[in-house]
C-alpha cells in the first residue's frame, strides 16, 4: 500500500474512532455498579448557587449507589463536590457533546447503570438538539420509569417538565428573551417551546422555568403558558417556576418541600385561554393562579395546593402585567 493510501487509511481510522467516542466520562468511587433499592424522587433547583440539602436528596432517595452527573459541555467538577457531601458508590460525570456521543450504545448504558441521574446547568438547546430521539432520551425514560429518582438545576431543570423552553431562537443565549420582548409579541422566534422529552408523571402538563425572580422571567412564562394553549397542547398548562437559590424537593406522592435561601418557587395554573395571542400583537391573557412558596413552604402536586406561601391570580392586558397581589407585585 502507498504511503498516501497508508495515512488517508490512518487518518479516517482515527477520525471514526474520535466520532464513536466523543463522549467523556469521569467516575471517582467504586469501579463496580451496584444495584440497591432506589426511590423515586425529583430535584428542582432554580440555579445559582448549588444546595447541598438538594443533592443529599437525591442521595438519600438514590441508596448509596451510583450518582450520575450529565453535561453537554464543561468539566467534572460536581464528583468531589457531591462525593464529599454524601455516601455513594460511585459519582460520575458523562459529557455528551454532540448527537453522535448521543447515539453511542456505550452512553446509554452508562446511564441505564445509575441509580441518581443529576442534569447540570448549560444551554437546553444543547440537550435538546443532541439528546432529543437518541438513545439518551430512551435511557433516561426508562430510569424515570423504573422509579430512579433524577434532578436538574437551570437548564437541567428547563427540561424536565412536559413542556419546555428550548432556546432555539436566532439569539445564542435565553437570557436574551425578555419578559417584555416576549409579552410585545408571543410568536417571535425567540419564543419557541418544544415537549415531550422526559416523561415524569408529576411534572406531565407542566413548563419547569428557572432563574425566575431573579432574571425577572414572570413575563416570558406567561407568554409560553399562552403559546401551549394557543397550540392546543392543553387547555390548562400548569407551571413549576424556581428562583436562584431555591429548590422543590418533590417526593414520588407528590408531596414537595421548598428549600434555599432564593424567593422560593411558583406554582402557577392557567384557568381561561388567552383572550388575544397573535402574531406582532401584545399578550392578553387573564386569571392565571399563582401561588408563590417560599423556603419551607409545602405543596401538593396531584392536588395543586399548598401551605406557607401566597396565592394571588395575574392578568395580561397588552402586553402587561398585572397582579391581585397587595402592592400589586408580581413575584
Amino acid at each position: 500500500m502507498k504511503r498516501l493510501e497508508i495515512l488517508c487509511v490512518l487518518l479516517i481510522a482515527t477520525a471514526s474512532s474520535a466520532q464513536t467516542h466523543s463522549y467523556k466520562y469521569s467516575r471517582i468511587g467504586n469501579d463496580q455498579d451496584v444495584s440497591p433499592k432506589v426511590t423515586a424522587g425529583y430535584a428542582l433547583m432554580g440555579g445559582g448557587s448549588d444546595l447541598d440539602e438538594a443533592f443529599r436528596f437525591l442521595c438519600e432517595k438514590g441508596a448509596g449507589g451510583d450518582f450520575l452527573i450529565l453535561r453537554a459541555a464543561g468539566d467534572d467538577d460536581y464528583n468531589p463536590y457531591i462525593s464529599g457531601l454524601c455516601k455513594t458508590n460511585s459519582v460520575a460525570t458523562l459529557i455528551i457533546p454532540n448527537r453522535e456521543a448521543a447515539n453511542d450504545p456505550n452512553v446509554a448504558d452508562i446511564i441505564h447503570n445509575a441509580e441518581v441521574v443529576f442534569i447540570a446547568g448549560g444551554d437546553q438547546a444543547r440537550y435538546i438538539n443532541w439528546w432529543k430521539d437518541t438513545p439518551v432520551q430512551d435511557a433516561l425514560n426508562a430510569h424515570i420509569a423504573a422509579g430512579k429518582p433524577i434532578g436538574g438545576t437551570s437548564a437541567g431543570l428547563a427540561v424536565l417538565g412536559e413542556y419546555i423552553y428550548s432556546a432555539q431562537g436566532d439569539a445564542p443565549d435565553d437570557a436574551d428573551l425578555t419578559s417584555s420582548l416576549a409579552l410585545a409579541d408571543p410568536y417571535i422566534s425567540r419564543v419557541t417551546v418544544r415537549r415531550d422529552f422526559l416523561k415524569i408523571g408529576l411534572l406531565r402538563n407542566t413548563l419547569t422555568d428557572t432563574h425566575f425572580a431573579k432574571r425577572d422571567r414572570m413575563g416570558r412564562s406567561l407568554t409560553f403558558l399562552a403559546r401551549i394553549v394557543q397550540n392546543g397542547w392543553s387547555p390548562n398548562p400548569r407551571e413549576i417556576a424556581v428562583d436562584e437559590k431555591s429548590a422543590v424537593l418533590v417526593n414520588p406522592d407528590g408531596k414537595a418541600r421548598v428549600i434555599g435561601d432564593g424567593l422560593g418557587a411558583y406554582f402557577m395554573e392557567v384557568r381561561e385561554k388567552p383572550s388575544l395571542c397573535r402574531t406582532g400583537t401584545p399578550l392578553s391573557f387573564n386569571n392565571i393562579a399563582v401561588y408563590h412558596a417560599p423556603k419551607g413552604a409545602e405543596f401538593d402536586l396531584k392536588n395543586w395546593s399548598g401551605s406557607g406561601g401566597n396565592q394571588y391570580s395575574l392578568s395580561v392586558e397588552r402586553g402587561l402585567v398585572s397582579s391581585t397581589q397587595a402592592g400589586g407585585g408580581i413575584y
